[in-house]
């Protein structure tokens, strides 16, 4: 039994990020077999046409849709949207997984990483499932199965964001920038708050009285809800770099029972989503070139963090991951096979007891 879907906010990175992922993994285990595929958008995107499956799909316009017949809803065009439209989906009898920040904290809404809660999206009041932040993915991916192994008691982390991660127009102000600056020309920003070209910055967003910035709240608050451990002590410090695409973070872990780095070498090698880019001979780590286009985060660096109190068991890595796939599509759209997955058993069960 296929699935009707509906992208909302199709035009978008994030949308055609969507698009890719879905193509991507048409054929593969567990993958979703959709019947049929509407995009949605505002209405100065209605009426382009994007490429699916060979076929040419026209966008429709969003305020205008017929919202009937719909199973799953992508949602990614901002929280402002998906607070005002995401219900009305809902209402239409669509599971919808969001991408936005809109619904991430809400007690009554899942936040999801499949690799590491994907039972959580069975509980879904309100049917909305949430996405969680691009940082926070990738700092999950490899974290949990090192926190399953030895209780991770706390984490620092620094962040090196892609400036893709602001959007289209912020990665047009880097090029552009970095054009000028090498043929010896002024800048001015106009998209990002400073300089990008040649330079970095602290995350542009809104720095709150206890002096963290919204990308190093949501990092703390959303990884102790998908973790479910509140006690889980996270310090974040996060930074947009001149890269295209792909956030890469250094973390640095303190764990209550002894790890190694040998073997939490082991336990990232078989942890699903995480491929280990460990060469020190060769100087190959994490790189954000490597992880672009690819659904694994990648990790290296893993070593004994020196800093660690006497006693303490303190461990370090260093990892990157595409943050429009893994840190948003991807993670999307595995959350989206498994409600197709729970529906089918739903089904089968409800058709064998007849």
């Amino acid at each position: 039994m296929g699935i009707r879907l509906a992208i909302i906010g199709a035009t978008g990175a994030v949308g055609a990020a969507f698009l890719e992922v879905l193509e991507e993994r048409t054929g593969r285990a567990g993958a979703l077999e959709i019947d049929s595929l509407r995009l949605l958008a505002s209405g100065r995107s209605a009426g382009k046409r994007l490429s699916f499956r060979g076929e040419k799909i026209a966008v429709e316009d969003l305020a205008k849709a017929d919202l009937a017949g719909i199973d799953i809803a992508l949602f990614s065009a901002g929280g402002a949207i998906s607070r005002s439209w995401a219900p009305r989906f809902v209402a239409a009898g669509a599971v919808v997984v969001d991408n936005s920040s809109a619904f991430r904290m809400d007690p009554e809404v899942p936040l999801v990483v499949p690799e590491i809660n994907a039972a959580a999206a069975s509980d879904r009041p309100k049917g909305v499932i949430a996405n969680p932040n691009c940082s926070t993915i990738i700092l999950l991916v490899p974290l949990f199965p090192l926190h399953r192994e030895a209780r991770v008691l706390s984490a620092r982390v620094a962040t090196y964001q892609a400036v893709s991660g602001a959007g289209a127009r912020a990665l047009e102000e880097l090029e552009s920038q970095t054009r000028d600056l090498l043929e010896g020309r002024a800048v001015s920003p106009q998209i990002l708050p400073h300089r990008i070209g040649f330079n970095l910055f602290s995350h542009n967003s809104a720095v709150g009285a206890d002096g963290y910035n919204e990308e190093e709240t949501k990092m703390r608050k959303e990884s102790a809800k998908i973790l479910s451990d509140e006690s889980i002590r996270i310090s974040a410090t996060c930074v947009r770099v001149p890269v295209h695409r792909a956030h890469c973070e250094a973390i640095s872990i303190e764990t209550e029972r002894a790890l190694s780095p040998e073997r939490a070498r082991e336990i990232l090698a078989a942890a699903p989503g995480v491929k280990v880019v460990d060469d020190p001979a060769k100087n190959h780590f994490p790189m954000p070139y490597e992880a672009s286009g690819q659904d694994l985060v990648l990790v290296g660096r893993i070593r004994r963090d020196t800093a660690a109190a006497p006693g303490a068991h303190g461990l370090s890595l260093f990892v990157s991951g595409d943050q429009l796939r893994k840190g948003a599509a991807t993670n999307a759209v595995q959350i989206a096979e498994f409600v197709a997955r729970e529906r089918r058993a739903t089904t089968t069960a409800g058709a064998g007891a007849r």
